[in-house]
């Protein structure tokens, strides 16, 4: 079932039904996590009884329902939306961009990227197009970039990458891990479909069992090889759907003499 909102809201009771079991709950689970009767949530979900704005609040919390998707709850049960989604330049966002920017410069001279829930970069440190740009003609390729488009596609990053098999499954493992919800959306599914039209992706194998705490990405430049491994930040406690779906990646050097 697709969680994105459309002109078409979806009903009610499927919804909540998809995102039970979506977190593998049965309503008896679900009426453990929120003190709201079994029977109520039965009666929710098939239609027979009308949902408070509390109620959706704390059922949504139980199942970390992402606050997108919050919105199409409300939607189907004759709410209006509570959550906006902001430009990153907008004035209620001011306060997380001031502190993203102070992470992306204070991380030279090494890259750093924000991403949205799509992995297309919305803002970067100036050591980060510096750095991609060693390798390939960033200003050849469209906005907003895609850093799995720029990693998978044979033409962008893939050849200056070591053991690109091993990084390219590990990237694979963290679509979903990182994915807000840990669901994967309409224009994720969208986006893994397209990465699977790229050579050798479909025979990709789940990485083994590390041999060390991080998985580096090792690129290759002639004679010269560059090491990083990355820390995500996201905000903590978001209150705006755009706030919720950044991420921060920062670039680290593995090696002492890279650092």
């Amino acid at each position: 079932m697709g969680t994105q909102s459309t002109l078409t809201v979806p009903q009610l009771g499927p919804l909540l039904r998809y995102w039970r079991q979506e977190r593998g709950k049965s309503q008896l689970d679900l009426s453990m996590d929120t003190g709201i009767s079994q029977r109520h949530l039965s009666f929710v979900e098939s239609g027979r009884s009308a949902p408070s704005r509390d109620f959706l609040s704390i059922v949504s919390d139980a199942l970390n329902i992402p606050l997108r998707e919050r919105n199409v709850l409300l939607l189907a049960s004759g709410y209006a939306p509570q959550f906006r989604e902001q430009s990153m330049d907008a004035e209620q966002m001011a306060i997380v961009t001031r502190a993203i920017d102070r992470m992306l410069e204070q991380h030279e001279p090494h890259p750093a990227l924000v991403l949205d829930r799509h992995w297309n970069v919305v803002r970067t440190n100036q050591a980060a197009p510096r750095f991609f740009g060693l390798f390939v003609d960033l200003e050849a390729r469209p906005k907003p970039r895609n850093l799995l488009d720029l990693m998978f596609d044979p033409a962008g990053m893939r050849p200056f990458v070591e053991e690109w098999e091993k990084v390219a499954a590990g990237l694979l493992q963290r679509v979903r891990r990182e994915a807000v919800g840990q669901v994967l959306d309409a224009e994720l599914q969208e986006l893994l479909s397209r990465l699977r039209k790229y050579p050798g992706v479909t025979e990709l194998k789940p990485s083994l069992a590390p041999q060390s705490p991080v998985l580096p990405i090792v690129f290759r430049r002639g004679g010269e090889r560059l090491s990083y491994f990355s820390l995500i930040t996201t905000v903590g406690t978001p209150q705006c759907i755009t706030a919720q779906e950044l991420r921060v990646e920062c670039m680290f050097p593995t090696d002492a003499e890279g650092r």
